[in-house]
């Protein structure tokens, strides 16, 4: 799931393992609105306690096996993972425990686990890629183009190293947003269960 500003211009820099709490809070705070995120959890005072350990799966897969990019004041984040060719995301396995971990954070509700499973089997596999499982920025700072800023520097590298991007939007704005960036749709939806879609999205690099 991502969201994502419109204009240009911040100070970007790693995160660091020590603000792993305080980007997972971040991440929950951005997503409180967020048409996936009411779904899997539709008490939105549940959803606030919860949300920081279901993005944090995510957060600790980017922390060990890939990168993690935040304003300077941590008001913004984007997780990537590199995924190699017939494996990774795509991978059956690997989509199990992804499920696994994400209804580990909720128990007794299967809708984390859900999540899970759908976006893997629509994960593309046919090409090694960077993909960006979540980006965010914190209410306050919307319209400041902070999003803009964190997915422009990775595409950059993308374009060098002439390696494609892989992302799902979670509603229709951010999904305009990003085809102006260069992603497509892959032509497949994430059709939740009685619940809003997503768009896995592809960009292959640009000359």
């Amino acid at each position: 799931m991502s969201q994502l500003e419109n204009e240009p211009g911040a100070r970007i820099r790693r995160a660091r393992q020590e603000e792993r709490d305080a980007i997972s809070r971040l991440l929950g705070e951005a997503f409180m609105d967020d048409p996936v995120s009411g779904w899997v959890f539709p008490d939105e005072a549940h959803r606030r306690a919860v949300q920081p350990r279901f993005f944090g799966v995510f957060l600790d897969a980017a922390l060990s096996g890939g990168w993690v990019d935040v304003t300077d004041d941590l008001s913004a984040t984007a997780l990537w993972l590199p995924v190699p060719a017939g494996n990774g995301e795509g991978d059956e396995d690997e989509g199990d425990d992804i499920g696994a971990l994400l209804a580990e954070a909720d128990p007794g509700n299967e809708r984390p686990g859900i999540v899970g499973r759908l976006t893997s089997e629509a994960h593309p596999q046919h090409s090694a890629h960077y993909y960006l499982p979540l980006i965010a920025v914190t209410p306050s700072r919307h319209g400041q183009g902070l999003g803009s800023a964190l997915l422009a520097q990775v595409l950059r590298r993308c374009d060098r190293e002439e390696t494609p991007a892989y992302l799902e939007a979670s509603n229709k704005r951010s999904k305009a947003l990003y085809e102006r960036l260069g992603f497509v749709s892959t032509g497949k939806t994430v059709d939740l269960p009685g619940g809003p879609h997503m768009w896995p999205m592809w960009r292959e690099p640009r000359p």
